[in-house]
C-alpha cells in the first residue's frame, strides 16, 4: 500500500508544486524559501526538536507549547515547519530569531531524506492531525520519537482514514505516539490503526494560548479610531462567497442601526485585493487598514488587510462572527476561542467540523450562536447589539469556557519530556 501512496505523491505533488510557484507570481512570498519543500534549507548545528503546525490557525495554537519548550529546553535548537506563507510569515513573526522557521518538505522520500539530514530531529511532534507516511515512517526508520499532539480527528474523517486503513495502520505504528484532545478523538484513533498503549487523552493546547497583557488597552484605543458610540460586529477569518453574504446581512443591521460598523477580515492576504474590489463593485462605503485613511461616520465597511491584528479588533467590537464556517461546506471553520477569550458573545455559522468539540461547547455554555443564513445572522446581530446585558452574558460563558478547560500544555510537555535523551 505504501508503494502505491508513494507512486501517487510523485504524480500528485507536481501538480500542487505547479500551482505553488504560478501563485508566486501573484505573492512572491509562494517563492519565498521555495526550496525548503524538497528538504533542502540551512543545517541546524545540533539535534533538534521538531515542530509542525500546518498553517497561521496552528501556528497561533503552538505558541504555549514551543514557549514551554524554549524554557525547558533552551540548549536544543528548535525547528518549527509549515505549510503555507501566511503560516511561516505568522511564526517569524511571533518566534523571531529563536526559532528556526521553514517549510514541511514534500512527502516524497527523497525530500523527506533530506530534511532529516538537515533537521536532524531528536523529537518530532506534529500538531493535530497531519498524517504523512513518509515522514512517519523515516522518523520510525531513525528512531525519532513522533508525537501527534491535540490530535483529533473528526467523524467525517474517520471513514475516509478507513478506506485507507492499511496504509494508516503501517504508518501509525513505527512508534507513534497520541497526545488526543478528547476520548472520541482517542478511539477514532484506535479505529484506524493507533497503538491502544501509545494513545492518551492530553487535551486541546488551543485552550492554553494567552494575550498579551494590553491586548484590552490596544481594543479600546482602536475602538476609539472605529467609532466610539456606534455598533461595531467584527468579521474574522472570512472566505471567497462568505464575504458576499456578510454584506448581505449588514446591509439588513444598518437598517436597523444606521451608524452600524462592519470589520471585515478576509483570511488569506492574497485575496485582500479581492475584497477590496467586491466592495467597491457593491457600492459601499469603505476603508483599508493599510491607506491609514481615516474612518468616519459614513464608513460602512474596515476591511482588515494586515496580518496578525484581528485579536486586537476582536477586543474593539461589541460581537464576533468566526468565518469558514457560513454558506461555505469545505473549510470547517477558524478559531472561536479568540473571540470567547476576549469576552464577546460569538456567532458562526453551521460548519464548524475543524472544531467541532469546540463549537458544541461553546453552544451548551450559551457562548455561540449558530447561523443558518446571512438573514438570521443579521437578526442576531441586531439582537446583540440591541442587547449589551446578553453581550456580557454571553462574552463572560465563553472566557470562562476558555478559562476552565487550560492544563493541556503542561500535560503535554510531562508527555513529552521522558521521549527526550
Amino acid at each position: 500500500m505504501r508503494f502505491v501512496y508513494i507512486l501517487l505523491a510523485y504524480l500528485i505533488a507536481p501538480i500542487w508544486i505547479g500551482a505553488l510557484a504560478l501563485r508566486g507570481f501573484r505573492d512572491k512570498t509562494h517563492w519565498r524559501g521555495f526550496s525548503q519543500r524538497f528538504g533542502l534549507g540551512p543545517t541546524v548545528p545540533a539535534r533538534s526538536i521538531w515542530v509542525h503546525a500546518v498553517s497561521v490557525g496552528e501556528v497561533q495554537a503552538a505558541v504555549p507549547l514551543v514557549e514551554a519548550l524554549l524554557d525547558r529546553f533552551p540548549g536544543i535548537p528548535l525547528v518549527l515547519t509549515t505549510v503555507t506563507p501566511t503560516g511561516r510569515a505568522r511564526a517569524e513573526a511571533l518566534f523571531k530569531q529563536r526559532v528556526d522557521v521553514r517549510y514541511v518538505p514534500i512527502d516524497w522520500p527523497g525530500s523527506v531524506r533530506r530534511f532529516f539530514q538537515r533537521v536532524q530531529p531528536q523529537l518530532a511532534v506534529i500538531l493535530e492531525t497531519e498524517i504523512w507516511p513518509n515522514l512517519y515512517q523515516r522518523c520510525g526508520a531513525l528512531g525519532v520519537p513522533l508525537v501527534l499532539a491535540s490530535a483529533r480527528i473528526s467523524p467525517r474523517s474517520v471513514n475516509r482514514y478507513r478506506r485507507l486503513v492499511s496504509l494508516f495502520r503501517e504508518t501509525l505504528s513505527h512508534g507513534i505516539f497520541i497526545a488526543a484532545q478528547s476520548q472520541e478523538d482517542a478511539e477514532r484513533f484506535r479505529s484506524i490503526g493507533a497503538s491502544p498503549e501509545r494513545t492518551h487523552v492530553v487535551g486541546n493546547i488551543k485552550f492554553d494560548f494567552g494575550y498579551p497583557p494590553d491586548m484590552e488597552a490596544r481594543g479600546h484605543q482602536l475602538r476609539q479610531m472605529l467609532g466610539p458610540n456606534r455598533p461595531v460586529w467584527v468579521a474574522g477569518s472570512t472566505h471567497e462567497k462568505e464575504e458576499e453574504l456578510l454584506l448581505a446581512a449588514h446591509r439588513r443591521i444598518r437598517e436597523r442601526f444606521s451608524t452600524a460598523l462592519l470589520v471585515l477580515v478576509p483570511r488569506h492576504p492574497p485575496r485582500f485585493g479581492d475584497v477590496s474590489t467586491l466592495l467597491g463593485e457593491q457600492g459601499l462605503r469603505f476603508v483599508r487598514r493599510t491607506s491609514a485613511k481615516a474612518v468616519t461616520a459614513d464608513t460602512e465597511v474596515y476591511l482588515l488587510d494586515t496580518l496578525g491584528e484581528l485579536p486586537a479588533f476582536y477586543a474593539a467590537g461589541d460581537v464576533a462572527f468566526v468565518g469558514g464556517s457560513l454558506g461555505i461546506d469545505h473549510v470547517g471553520g477558524h478559531n472561536l476561542l479568540e473571540p470567547a477569550a476576549l469576552s464577546l458573545p460569538i456567532i458562526a455559522g453551521p460548519h464548524n467540523f475543524n472544531s467541532s468539540d469546540i463549537a458544541r461547547m461553546l453552544v451548551e455554555r450559551h457562548a455561540l450562536q449558530i447561523v443558518q443564513s446571512p438573514e438570521e445572522l443579521a437578526k442576531v446581530v441586531g439582537s446583540l447589539l440591541a442587547d449589551p446585558t446578553r453581550r456580557a452574558t454571553m462574552g463572560s460563558a465563553g472566557r470562562r469556557t476558555v478559562d476552565d478547560n487550560r492544563g493541556a500544555v503542561k500535560r503535554l510537555m510531562e508527555f513529552l519530556e521522558p521521549l527526550l535523551p
